[in-house]
């Protein structure tokens, strides 16, 4: 017996030996080569970057994975609860592998083996193998993957916590449509943050893991095994268990895009922005915080005012047409159903014509069956379109515009566009995508920050953003830069130039360069402030080769209009390229005083574990630290901006602004009823359009023309496209504004004076004004006053002759068609009276006395088409 029970112990010991020999062989076997696991100690994994506006809305995402990293401290203990109960009860327990779950899941697969069943083999993965798998391994379902998962579960809680296992786990697991880790998922399914999901949501959530790409929907009864084991294991209440059975799956996802609506341009050039200068990886990986400077209510009256301004326009030039043609027959609704979709086109649904036989109205049926109809009034706009956007006759049936299969585009109406007739229900007006574009500008002139922008009719037409990528001519708009650089050369605002013709030589062999005005009339000397107003031509460039284009295109480059301007007289005209962007900022820094300001789409940038790596504003400020107020001063934040010009110079262009909005080509926009200055701008030919301006507050560029510039149309001009469009959105943003007045820099003197000749007001004077002069320059009155007038300097003379040009080589070749003859504004104004007027002190020195009287004849008008032009 003894015998016996020697050889058992020895045999059982021998096969111990074996046994533990074959797990230390297996051990060594599969444990040699495997990947470092001590790289989980510096868990950085693709992050969502995340963009928002300036009220903490959410503006876009950009990332591969879409994943929010959420520290284990900051887990909701019911979410980590769910997990635990749905995938590792044992959890806290095991120290890798679970001998139990391994024994149970060893029996159902030969269960299912012996069955027959051709089910895919079940697992026994604790969280820690599912660690392992999904840092360090694959997915492959063999036997060799899960020996090396159990090895490397096994090290992998020898060297780190629970907690620090869970928060990979919790973080990297993909939980179906694009969401890795449970933060991502409960935005991705319920638009919702951890801390904010029910029982029901949580369980559901904790049982994507399974099968992630199935319908959710098909996911209840996995759900409800969840919340059963969130019951077992003591988890939640049975009451509460009670109620989580009984909720519906409801999923709410979010929108995938850009959710601040009409943000689609604003988020693109921020990921362009990113990209550029912080590369791809970055960007799509590193979980970047964009805080924008977007302002969402000014960002949907940009988007609506825009549209509605380039559909006017468009309105205006005729109907070229339906947007293709099918077949009418039955069945129309599935074919209609079956074209292609066209966002570029929405909100506006895509309906066909079923009839236009009937004298009133138009029959249209859409793709789901519904009819409607389109009245004969919302036609008479849709007149055939000719050349050089002339149109033919106004349409006198509905047969004349549409025929039965059009498919077109159209918008519900309940009352006509001017409000006069009201419509019945199932009532639409035709539509038609403009095919001018345009973009749009707010910046805050004080800042620099861009509150919103748009860049195009429809951002799912062409992503190209004509805000900022888009150089147009700016014609007169660029006016303002000649004057101030005249204003700090010393004339003031009632400063007379004369207003007559000029004509330049252009070099051997090129006709004369003779610019005009847009009318062909002159007023002979008239004043700065009328000149700007006015728009006038022929002043600006004799202002221009008075004080040099070098100087003002010092001016156009320190305001950052452009880069480097041409010396060429041309350019004072407008004929240079620049963005709507660079104007409209431009422009803020004349309103806020002249202080240089960099306009930003971005005001700070945090990385993946909220330390700032970018901030737009870089002033110091000692007492911004605090955490509490306990009653201590307001900090005082220094103004570093560097001033680009005097103070006084920045007013007296604004408040010539003023008037331009007052009296001249921009009075469309006086209707907003707020303080506003501002300027309209056209090109040659009306081929840009443009307002620029600003309140105290708020600066805001406009600009209309087509993407391959061709005319707008012979009576199209800054003042009736841009410029109402302007005044909408003016409307809308400064309605619950008070009128805050311009501000007036110290030293400034306002002085009551004759509007159309700058001198002093005299008694029985009807259109009297306050100019703003500077100290030394404030008029006396009694003695004449000078006016310019250089034909001496200017007539007959080429462009190296004048002060301050390049030379020859700078300018325009034969080849170019010379210089242009840019186009001006609408309006005009009697001569102002210039003979008696008193010198006025500060006035330039050596600027000649003009022949010209009061009772002078006016210079003859030039002949409408300029002999040397081209450039557009």
């Amino acid at each position: 017996m003894f015998r016996f029970l020697a050889l058992l112990f020895s045999t059982l010991f021998l096969f111990a030996i074996v046994g533990v020999a074959g797990v230390l062989g297996v051990f060594w076997q599969y444990g040699r080569d495997l990947p470092d696991y001590h790289q989980l100690a510096h868990y950085a994994p693709p992050v969502t970057t995340r963009v928002y506006a300036g009220d903490g809305r959410l503006v876009a995402e950009y990332a591969v994975e879409k994943r929010s990293f959420v520290p284990i401290g900051a887990m909701p203990q019911q979410v980590i609860n769910a997990f635990l109960a749905a995938e590792d009860k044992n959890f806290y327990q095991h120290s890798g592998i679970d001998p139990v779950g391994i024994a149970r899941a060893v029996v159902t697969n030969l269960k299912n083996r012996g069955m027959g069943s051709d089910r895919r083999p079940v697992g026994a993965s604790t969280i820690t193998q599912q660690v392992a798998r999904n840092f360090l391994l694959n997915n492959e379902v063999s036997l060799s993957r899960k020996i090396k998962e159990a090895i490397l579960a096994f090290r992998i809680e020898q060297a780190f916590s629970k907690q620090h296992i869970l928060e990979l786990y919790l973080n990297e697991i993909y939980l179906g449509q694009g969401s890795y880790g449970v933060a991502a998922a409960a935005l991705n399914y319920f638009d919702k943050g951890l801390d904010e999901l029910s029982v029901s949501e949580v369980a559901f959530l904790a049982s994507l893991p399974k099968a992630p790409s199935r319908n959710p929907q098909a996911f209840r009864e996995r759900r409800d095994y969840v919340i059963g084991r969130m019951l077992e294991d003591g988890y939640i209440s049975s009451a509460d268990a009670r109620t989580a059975l009984a909720e519906p799956i409801s999923t709410r996802p979010r929108a995938e895009a850009v959710l601040v609506p009409g943000g689609d341009y604003f988020a693109e050039d921020i990921r362009r922005e990113l990209a550029g200068e912080y590369g791809e990886d970055s960007l799509y990986k590193g979980g970047l915080s964009v805080r924008s400077t977007l302002d969402p209510a000014l960002q949907e009256i940009a988007t609506r005012v825009l549209r509605n301004g380039l559909i006017a326009y468009d309105r205006r030039h005729g109907w070229r047409g339906p947007l293709t043609h099918i077949d009418a027959s039955a069945g129309w609704n599935r074919r209609l159903a079956a074209l292609p979709p066209r966002p570029e086109i929405a909100p506006w649904p895509m309906a066909m014509v079923l009839g236009a036989n009937d004298p009133g109205a138009v029959e249209i049926g859409f793709a789901d069956g519904r009819k409607g109809r389109i009245p004969m009034a919302e036609l008479r706009w849709a007149r055939p379109v000719t050349s050089q956007q002339g149109m033919g006759a106004v349409p006198r049936r509905p047969s004349d515009v549409l025929q039965a299969g059009d498919v077109i585009a159209v918008e519900a109406m309940s009352k006509s566009e001017d409000g006069k007739e009201h419509y019945g229900p199932d009532t639409y007006t035709l539509r038609q995508l403009p095919k001018v574009e345009g973009a749009l500008v707010a910046i805050d002139p004080h800042t620099g920050r861009v509150l919103a922008m748009q860049g195009g009719f429809s951002f799912a037409r062409s992503q190209f953003n004509r805000a900022t990528q888009a150089l147009r001519q700016p014609g007169s708009a660029f006016k303002p830069f000649v004057y101030m650089a005249a204003l700090d050369s010393g004339y003031t605002p009632s400063s007379l130039v004369l207003d007559g013709p000029i004509e330049l030589e252009q070099g051997a062999g090129m006709p004369k360069w003779r610019p005009k005005n847009d009318h062909n009339d002159y007023l002979g000397p008239t004043t700065l402030r009328v000149g700007v107003e006015k728009s006038r031509n022929l002043m600006t460039v004799r202002l221009a080769a008075t004080i040099g284009i070098s100087k003002v295109a010092a001016y156009a480059e320190k305001f950052g209009v452009v880069d480097k301007l041409p010396h060429e007289l041309a350019m004072a005209l407008g004929a240079g390229e620049t963005t709507p962007l660079r104007l409209t900022a431009a422009y803020a820094q004349i309103v806020n005083g002249g202080k240089r300001v960099t306009p930003t789409l971005i005001d700070r940038i945090q990385d993946r574990n909220g330390a700032t790596i970018y901030r737009h504003d870089t002033r110091t400020c000692d007492g911004c630290q605090s955490t509490f107020y306990t009653e201590q001063d307001m900090p005082e934040v220094p103004d570093n901006s560097e001033q680009l010009v005097d103070p006084m110079t920045a007013y007296q262009m604004v408040h010539i602004l003023e008037g331009v909005v007052a009296r001249g080509t921009g009075r469309i926009v006086a209707s907003v009823g707020k303080p506003l200055a501002g300027k309209t701008g056209t090109s040659n030919d009306s081929k840009d359009t443009w307002f620029i301006g600003f309140s105290p507050d708020l600066a805001v560029g406009v600009f209309v023309g087509f993407d391959e510039p061709i005319s707008l149309g012979q009576h199209e001009f800054g003042a009736t496209i841009p410029a109402p469009i302007f005044r909408d959105f003016m409307t809308e943003a400064l309605k619950d504004k008070p009128p805050t007045p311009f501000r007036v820099p110290p030293g400034i003197r306002l002085v009551r004076v004759n509007a159309a000749t700058g001198r002093p007001a005299q008694p029985g004077d009807a259109n009297i004004i306050y100019e703003a002069f500077k100290p030394d320059s404030v008029p006396a009155g009694g003695t004449d006053e000078q006016v310019l007038d250089n034909d001496a300097g200017v007539m007959g003379l080429g462009y190296s002759a004048m002060p301050g040009l390049g030379t020859a080589e700078d300018q325009p070749s034969a080849s170019d068609g010379g210089a242009p003859a840019m186009s001006d504004e609408l309006g005009g104004a009697a001569a102002p009276t210039s003979g008696g007027a008193a010198a006025l002190p500060g006035q330039p020195t050596g600027v000649p006395t003009s022949g010209l009287s009061p009772s002078a004849p006016r210079a003859p008008a030039e002949p409408a088409v300029p002999q040397a032009g081209g450039l557009y």
